[in-house]
């Protein structure tokens, strides 16, 4: 018979069968009830599951979306060497691939939750149907029926359904389980489901999970320790409790078990691995650096007002796009700051009392819940941040995070229950009352030539709040604003051996308001006529003012904005730093003055890139097209346009340096001067005094620094910039000295260098400069053709004429004053004008 009538046979055989078998359900229909309402009841069911099926999965997400999923990552953060200083996160995410897990802990995983993984199709029958058992079994006891899913409808759960506790959402992790496993294949599915599951301590992924556990990465764990991280599915929160030691150990037992039966590891490695501890490290948090608090909580601000914090808000977002963000950051400088900082408030604070609480909480049962909660912590020697707990007299107890609690000492009458306080250890378990500064500050590193920030220490602790008095705090700047005044006056004419009148200087404001008299630091009097040198040296309120009202405050305070303190009114009180400010902004303007009047836009952040590694933010925006040229078209070397742009005349700038040399020499902030280095800078102190400053540094760093209190009150009269904030610039330069060039900034092209007197400011054709502390002759900056005459005759012929010039335009004044009738004096004109030292 030929394959072809053999066929012929089978089919018609076929037939038969099928019309036997028609006639016999037709025949059974037709003679017994009982049959029709089975068939009936099970067609109604097959429609009803179609119709189920396609109503409930014609919502759901697409499984194509797995394969261009993007997890939420957390933002990394480097400093200017590129070493990882911080990160931001609310999850601890670590992603891998799938060669990056090893096959211990893959089956690991397996045996414990899906040990049909590899040859299922998204769903198992078997697990189903044990599932469905558990949930009628359960039904009304308030339990939560357990099991059913595997690995793939875990990942339709983590991913795209949620974790509602239902039916429908079974449902939906079944129909999704089908449609991921044919868009996906089987080791994605894994290496997603790996990198994703959430297993405690705020691990999301086996990676994160193994450094939370067991500090280790997943590469170098132990097979009881891949069985351990196994088991965490199923209760993350419970098994990694001390208190459920035994329960852990019983299903990690288990997990074993199952490896063996699977034959993913023999009898010999399972028993091994059951008589090892679970060994798990304490709960622990990321251990960065606490010292760049302040400046990593900027870059923070700054992230989130160009990317958004939340997934929701872009796919760059801080806590979720995985970015990479290089910053300037310079860590022995940020340390350096800090330290200097802290020894400033400190000694300042030295002798003046306990400052009160940190924070104050309700005691109760919860204390150590609520300390934890509050977040507050110092970094400071061996101090500890804690709460009262109990106080009785002289007797009392301090309660820290770990729930333990100490005797204290060296109790405030002050101090009550429920106040969080400083503490230092003393003994084996006494701990002694600390205190914080009240008084507080901020401090700025920058290089003038980039802009690059390079540290920012606005407090004593990050931790004790995050206010940045470095940016944040607006301030009167005091004489640190006079450089500027100066620069103003060289601006408009006149040069450092100008001399002005250091002497009364009042402003007829009107028959009703009278006049205005500005005085120097003090009370004290004038000088007479002197050098614009000496004035600024000796921080003169005098001749600033004198200064700024020739050389025009409109003038002044378009200076002031051009270098970005500030934009002020056209009064003369700004002149002597009545305006607030920053200290960053100050650092800034002094940049300018280093960098010969050049100035770059601060910066904290180099560039940012995404979680692929593109740049997608760098603060230098400049583009060098030719470089990307395939090859040489003969001309010269593609070059970048010059950064930042010309705020101040080269010449000018300098000048101003040149002249606060001589203040870091022998002026208001000779305090420097034992660093032996080229330093130029200026001290200020604001009325009150309310706080002290200094501003300088050298052509490669400019580094300021401000005391005072967050709601401004008297220092006390013996504080001033320079044996109060000079001291701290100065510590922060001792602790980085080797990195502090040992050449002063250079002078730009046309500038002249010439003998003068040093008091008198005429030109010296005897002698030269020396080394002493207050030498007669000293070299002078000078533009082009401004220098003193090379004759005597003439120059004191100049001399007479300018004087003649002030006499009558003096005399002027006096009749129009007579003409407006009896004069007012008023004598408290600085304290009102929010005047300045």
């Amino acid at each position: 018979m030929t394959v072809g009538s053999q066929l012929n046979v089978y089919l018609d055989r076929a037939r038969g069968d099928l019309v036997a078998a028609r006639g016999h359900f037709l025949a059974r229909w037709h003679e017994s009830r009982p049959f029709r309402w089975i068939v009936s009841l099970f067609g109604a069911g097959v429609v009803l599951a179609v119709a189920a099926y396609y109503a409930i999965g014609a919502g759901l997400p697409s499984a194509d979306k797995l394969l261009t999923y993007q997890p939420p990552l957390p933002t990394m953060v480097r400093g200017i060497d590129g070493e990882i200083v911080n990160s931001y996160a609310r999850e601890r995410r670590v992603q891998l691939r799938y060669v990056d897990f090893p096959k211990q802990m893959q089956d690991a995983f397996l045996a414990a939750e899906d040990k049909t993984f590899w040859t299922h199709g998204g769903v198992d029958i078997g697990g189903l149907f044990g599932a469905v058992v558990d949930y009628a079994s359960k039904i009304g006891s308030g339990q939560r029926a357990k099991g059913g899913s595997t690995i793939t409808q875990q990942v339709a759960k983590n991913i795209l359904v949620g974790d509602e506790y239902s039916i429908t959402r079974k449902l939906k992790e079944m129909i999704l389980a089908r449609r991921i496993e044919g868009v996906l294949t089987k080791q994605q599915i894994l290496e997603l489901y790996l990198n994703e599951i959430p297993l405690g301590r705020q691990s999301f992924g086996v990676q994160a999970a193994a450094r939370a556990y067991f500090d280790k990465d997943v590469k170098d764990l132990e097979l009881h320790e891949s069985a351990f991280l196994a088991i965490l599915p199923k209760a993350p929160e419970r098994y990694g409790r001390a208190r459920y030691k035994d329960m852990a150990i019983a299903r990690r037992n288990y997990v074993l078990d199952q490896m063996v039966r699977n034959g993913w590891a023999t009898e010999a490695e399972a028993a091994a691995a059951k008589a090892k501890p679970l060994g798990l490290v304490p709960r622990r948090v990321t251990n960065y650096d606490p010292a760049g608090g302040y400046f990593i909580e900027e870059v923070r601000r700054q992230l989130i007002a160009r990317f958004g914090e939340k997934a929701e808000d872009g796919p760059n977002s801080v806590y979720a796009g995985g970015l990479w963000v290089r910053t300037s950051m310079d860590t022995e400088f940020q340390r350096a700051a800090r330290d200097a900082l802290r020894a400033g408030l400190l000694r300042y604070s030295a002798g003046k009392g306990w400052g009160g609480p940190i924070a104050t909480i309700d005691m109760d049962d919860n204390w150590q819940t609520q300390l934890i909660v509050s977040n507050l912590a110092v970094d400071y020697e061996d101090w500890r941040v804690g709460v009262v707990t109990q106080r009785n007299g002289s007797r009392a107890k301090i309660g820290f995070t770990d729930g333990s609690e100490h005797p204290l000492s060296n109790l405030p009458d002050a101090l009550k229950a429920g106040d969080v306080i400083a503490a230092a250890p003393k003994g084996s378990d006494e701990w002694v009352v600390r205190t914080i500064p009240t008084v507080s500050g901020g401090l700025v590193v920058e290089n003038p030539q980039t802009g690059r920030v390079l540290a920012m220490q606005g407090g004593f602790d990050s931790r004790l709040g995050s206010f940045n008095r470095a940016t944040q705090a607006l301030r009167q700047p005091g004489s640190t604003i006079k450089p500027f005044v100066y620069a103003t006056g060289l601006d408009q004419g006149m040069t450092p051996a100008t001399l002005v009148t250091d002497g009364p200087f009042c402003v007829w404001q009107g028959a009703g308001l009278g006049e205005k008299c500005f005085r120097n630091f003090g009370n004290e009097g004038g000088a007479g006529q002197q050098t614009m040198r000496w004035g600024l040296e000796q921080s003169r309120n005098l001749m600033t003012v004198h200064i700024a009202n020739d050389a025009g405050m409109e003038n002044v305070t378009n200076t002031f904005k051009r270098v970005g303190i500030g934009e002020y009114g056209n009064y003369l009180s700004f002149a002597l730093g009545a305006g607030d400010t920053t200290v960053a902004r100050m650092v800034n303007a002094y940049s300018a003055l280093a960098n010969l009047g050049r100035q770059y836009e601060q910066s904290v952040i180099d560039y940012v890139q995404d979680r692929n590694g593109k740049v997608i933010w760098r603060a230098d925006k400049r583009r060098c097209e030719a470089c990307n040229a395939d090859k040489w078209d003969g001309k010269g070397m593609p070059r970048l346009k010059p950064a930042g742009r010309q705020v101040l005349d080269a010449g000018t700038a300098y000048q101003v340096v040149h002249m606060l040399e001589g203040v870091v020499t022998r002026g208001t902030a000779v305090r420097l001067r034992s660093l032996d280095l080229p330093i130029f800078g200026k001290t200020g102190t604001t009325s009150g005094p309310t706080n002290a400053w200094f501003v300088g540094g050298s052509s490669e760093y400019i580094a300021g620094v401000y005391l005072g209190y967050d709601q401004p009150r008297n220092l006390g009269g013996y504080v001033q910039g320079g044996n109060t904030a000079g001291p701290i610039i100065k510590q922060l330069i001792e602790d980085t000295k080797a990195r502090w060039p040992t050449e002063p900034v250079r002078a730009p092209a046309g500038i002249r260098m010439v003998r003068i007197d040093r008091r008198s400011g005429k030109r010296v054709f005897e002698g030269w400069p020396t080394n002493e502390d207050k030498p007669a002759t000293i070299w002078e900056a000078f533009k082009p053709d401004t220098e003193p005459r090379r004759s005597l005759d003439r120059q004191t012929l100049e001399e007479k004429r300018v004087a003649a010039i002030a006499a009558i335009k003096a005399a002027a004044e006096e009749r129009k004053t007579r003409a407006a009738g009896p004069r007012r004096i008023d004598d408290n004109f600085l304290e009102e004008q929010g005047g300045i030292y």
